[in-house]
C-alpha cells in the first residue's frame, strides 16, 4: 500500500472515531423534581411542553421554541389570554403549534403526543398527577417524560425545575444565572425579616377571578399561600385549606386579616373578576380592588381599615420570576423593610433581560 493510501486511511477512520461518540452518544440522565431518574438526549431536538412557558423561553432563549413541537395551548392562550396575545404577535409560529390538550380540562391526548414524537415531553407536577396511568403509556411508548414544579413554591423545586430546563434547552450557564437571581432575592427577603424579629402579619389571599360577590379560591400549600410565607406573613387559610379552594366568609372576619391581597388575571369574561396583568391599565385594576373592600363586613377588618389591600398579578405566579411577587408581598408587609426595593421594576426588568417581549400593564399594586 503506498504512502498517500496510508495516510489516506488514516484520515478516514481518525474522522470515524471523531464522528462515531456524535452519532451513539448515551442519553443523560435526568433527576426531575419528583426523583424521577429519567433518560433524555440532549439538548433535546423535539420539545414537548405542557406548562411553564414563559419560563422555557426565558431560560432557553428565544431560539429554544425553534425546538417545540407542542404544548398545552390552553393553559397559555385560554389562562392568560393577553400575555398569549403578546407572544404569539412577536412569534407568529406560536399559533401554529400542533395542541396536545389541557390535563384539568381532561383534553390532553396522548395519542396527539406520539404522533409528535417529542424526545421528551415536559409536565408540570400538577399535570404528572393528574394523567396519572397516562404517563405510564407515554414512556412505555418511548417517550421520556420530566416533571419540574413551580407551583408548589419551594425555592429547591424552583432552583432545580430551572437547571432542569436549562439542561434540556442546551442553556445551562443562563439557567444557573436565572436561578441564582432567584435565590439570591428570596434569601434577601428572609434575611431582612429574620434579622427585623417583628412580629408576622396575617394576610389573606384569594383567585380574584368570581368578583367581590363570590368568595373563590384561597391557598394553603403552594401558589400564593406559600409565596405570602416566604415573604414573612401568617396566611389565615392554611387550617382551612389544604392545597386551594374558598374559605368560608366567616372565617376570614374571624381571623381579621392584617394585609389582603387579590389577583388577577387579563380575562374579561366576568365583569367584575379582578383584573391584573399585561395591557391591564393601574387605574382600572384599583377600581376592581376596591370592589372587594365593599363586601358585608369587610369595612371592620384591619387591612381595610387601614387600606392594606393589594392586587396581584395571577400570572407572576407559579414561575421563576416569582420572587417579584415575594418582594411584592414582603414589602406590603413589611413596608419600613423594604423600601428599596421596587418588586414591579424588577418583573418588568426579567422580562427585558430574558424575554423577547415587554412587560407592560398592572402586576402589583395597593389602594
Amino acid at each position: 500500500m503506498s504512502v498517500s493510501s496510508l495516510a489516506r486511511r488514516a484520515c478516514v477512520l481518525g474522522l470515524s472515531a471523531l464522528l462515531l461518540p456524535l452519532a451513539h452518544a448515551a442519553p443523560t440522565v435526568l433527576k426531575d423534581v419528583v426523583g424521577r431518574q429519567v433518560k433524555v438526549d440532549l439538548p433535546a431536538k423535539r420539545v414537548l411542553l405542557g406548562f411553564y412557558f414563559e419560563d422555557y423561553m426565558a431560560i432557553g432563549g428565544e431560539k429554544a421554541f425553534d425546538r417545540v413541537v407542542g404544548f398545552s395551548r390552553e393553559a397559555w392562550e385560554g389562562w392568560r389570554p393577553a400575555n398569549w396575545a403578546l407572544f404569539s404577535a412577536h412569534r407568529p409560529s406560536l399559533k401554529d403549534l400542533p395542541d396536545v390538550g389541557e390535563v384539568e380540562a381532561q383534553t390532553f391526548s396522548v395519542e396527539k403526543v406520539l404522533a409528535l414524537k417529542p424526545d421528551v415531553l415536559i409536565l408540570a407536577e400538577w399535570q404528572y398527577k393528574g394523567l396519572g396511568p397516562d404517563v405510564e403509556r407515554l414512556e412505555a411508548a418511548g417517550v421520556p417524560v420530566v416533571v419540574v414544579d413551580y407551583n408548589m413554591e419551594l425555592p429547591a423545586h424552583h432552583e432545580a425545575s430551572t437547571l432542569l430546563l436549562g439542561r434540556i434547552a442546551g442553556e445551562e450557564a443562563r439557567a444557573r444565572t436565572i436561578a441564582t437571581e432567584y435565590r439570591t432575592a428570596v434569601r434577601q427577603v428572609e434575611t431582612r425579616i429574620a434579622q427585623a424579629h417583628l412580629p408576622k402579619p396575617r394576610f389573606y389571599v384569594e383567585f380574584g377571578n368570581k368578583g367581590p360577590a363570590e368568595y373563590s379560591f384561597s391557598y394553603g400549600k403552594g401558589m400564593w399561600g406559600q409565596l405570602g410565607v416566604l415573604a414573612g406573613g401568617e396566611n389565615i387559610a392554611a387550617p382551612y385549606v389544604e392545597w386551594y379552594g374558598p374559605m368560608n366568609p366567616e372565617k376570614v372576619l374571624a381571623s381579621r386579616p392584617e394585609v389582603i391581597f387579590i389577583a388577577g388575571t387579563e380575562s374579561t369574561r366576568n365583569p367584575t373578576a379582578m383584573l391584573m396583568g399585561q395591557g391591564v391599565d393601574p387605574a382600572q385594576s384599583a377600581r376592581r380592588l376596591q370592589a372587594f373592600t365593599q363586601r358585608a363586613g369587610w369595612s371592620e377588618l384591619p387591612a381595610v381599615k387601614n387600606q392594606r389591600v393589594h392586587g396581584l398579578y395571577q400570572g407572576a405566579s407559579r414561575t421563576v420570576v416569582d420572587y417579584t411577587m415575594v418582594q411584592y408581598m414582603a414589602k406590603a408587609m413589611y413596608p419600613t423593610l423594604f423600601k428599596d426595593v421596587d418588586p414591579q421594576a424588577n418583573y418588568t426588568r426579567f422580562y427585558q433581560r430574558y424575554l423577547p417581549v415587554l412587560a407592560k400593564g398592572s402586576f402589583g399594586l395597593g389602594l
